[in-house]
């Protein structure tokens, strides 16, 4: 296909064929190499043909092959015709990230780091298939925590309001409960608030190694070397069976749609048609539920944190920076913004936004390779008019997992890492091998296009001294 280079890090993909509207890209020269070597341009292609698709479809510079949609990838469609893609937001609905600062400094700890780990890991049931970290709870409490998300987490003692109010919108979306839901996706679901999961999930110990901007820094407490969190999970197999099923809907459905997708993993249906109404409703459910989770896990963590090194909340001091989501499909203004692999990165004074970031925009959190480091950044006012709001996720894979399997063994990856001062931790070797950092893209690679596009600048980079996969 023809690709024409805009600027130094924007690449278009001219409008041919079936396409409504050009694809763009936001890439360097050699990080456009590395997306050259799979389908995810050919995909960003595909979403260009997405029905009432507006202005761009639009990659981020970590993007990478998925499912239907890049991973990376945002569309957004006219919400009075246009379509909705279940591709568009991927099997783990409103997987995000949550970072946490505390009052602690890295030499004042360093020695308890591994314990620290180690109680963590305990808390917070990991791998596939986990399952039970809080008590068992009803089919009626399940559709309570459908209906309020994170509310729900807080109402019975995990975290505070403070959390609600720095998480995404709010932690909860408003949806049907469990009149579009299956019985097996509940069946799925109902054990699993508070576990982590596997894959590229994460939880991190990490450090303020790098102060960018002082006074960003200053507004959100954080100094050099003090101690953060990080951790990265979704809607685990509830979400999962919630895209399944509505995949399987849509498909049967298909001859009714005026829509003919070029990938046949690019199913999508009209957002006002009896599917896309329901789809959007599971959808949102699964959202709640992966705020739930992430809202129970912050507790835990801090329960672990606080056992071992037998200190109190105050000592501790744990808050929230905030809560991003990245796979998610959300009515914003007069379009339905699909963003898989891609964040919501509400600039200055935007709406919704938290007083404490309403000059600054909202806090962008992005997650590196499990050795390399991670950034926290702030979004610029130019992100509203260029990329609907939206920002990149990750490093993105340069690897895919099977491949990162056959060239890359654990035992070597886990002695690398703690010669370089990283303590790990995992429920499967196996998964240690995938998420190998060679398996991503440069992290620096990623942020330098961003910031070079005038969407994002950044506030610190953080410094991983202790790894938990599942």
């Amino acid at each position: 296909m023809e690709i024409i280079k805009i600027s130094e890090n924007i690449w278009e993909i001219p409008k041919t064929g079936n396409m409504l509207v050009p694809g763009r890209i936001y890439a360097s020269d050699s990080l456009m190499l590395k997306i050259r070597e799979d389908q995810s341009l050919q995909q960003v292609r595909n979403v260009a043909t997405l029905p009432g698709i507006c202005n761009y479809s639009l990659a981020m510079p970590d993007i990478h092959e998925g499912y239907g949609f890049p991973i990376g990838g945002v569309a957004a469609v006219d919400k009075r015709d246009g379509y909705i893609s279940p591709g568009g937001v991927g099997y783990d609905i409103n997987c995000g990230v949550r970072l946490l600062k505390t009052n602690l400094f890295f030499n004042d700890v360093k020695v308890k780091i591994k314990d620290i780990a180690v109680h963590i890991f305990n808390a917070v049931p990991s791998g596939v298939g986990s399952k039970n970290a809080i008590k068992s709870i009803s089919l009626k409490e399940f559709e309570k925590v459908l209906k309020k998300g994170a509310k729900w987490s807080v109402n019975n003692g995990y975290g505070t309001n403070e959390d609600i109010e720095l998480t995404e919108e709010r932690g909860c979306v408003e949806n049907e409960g469990i009149e579009f839901i299956s019985k097996r996706a509940v069946e799925r679901g109902i054990s699993q608030l508070g576990t982590l999961g596997s894959g590229n999930h994460f939880i991190e110990i990490d450090i303020a190694d790098k102060i960018y901007d002082k006074h960003l820094c200053e507004t959100l407490g954080i100094e050099k070397d003090m101690l953060l969190i990080m951790f990265h999970t979704g809607s685990r197999g509830f979400g999962y069976q919630v895209c399944d099923d509505f995949l399987n809907r849509i498909r049967k459905a298909k001859s009714k749609f005026q829509y003919s997708p070029p990938d046949t993993q690019l199913l999508a249906c009209p957002f006002n048609s009896e599917e896309g109404i329901g789809y959007f409703n599971a959808m949102n459910a699964a959202a709640n539920f992966a705020w739930a989770n992430r809202q129970i896990i912050k507790e835990l963590i801090e329960r672990a944190i606080m056992n071992a090194l037998n200190i109190s909340p105050k000592s501790l001091g744990l808050s929230q920076i905030y809560d991003v989501s990245h796979n998610i499909a959300k009515i914003e203004s007069d379009f339905i913004i699909h963003r898989k692999g891609a964040i919501n990165a509400k600039p200055p004074f935007s709406k919704d936004l938290p007083s404490v970031y309403k000059r600054t925009g909202q806090p962008v959190i992005i997650p590196g390779d499990m050795c390399t480091g991670s950034y926290l950044l702030f979004p610029t006012e130019k992100v509203a008019t260029e990329t609907f709001s939206s920002a990149c996720h990750g490093a993105g894979r340069a690897l895919s997992r099977r491949k990162a399997l056959k060239k890359f063994n654990a035992n070597e990856i886990v002695l690398s890492m703690e010669k370089s001062g990283i303590t790990v931790l995992a429920k499967s070797k196996r998964t240690i091998a995938e998420e190998v950092p060679e398996a991503y893209k440069n992290i620096d690679d990623v942020i330098m296009v961003m910031e070079n596009c005038g969407l994002l600048k950044k506030a610190v980079r953080l410094k991983p001294v202790a790894v938990i996969k599942g």
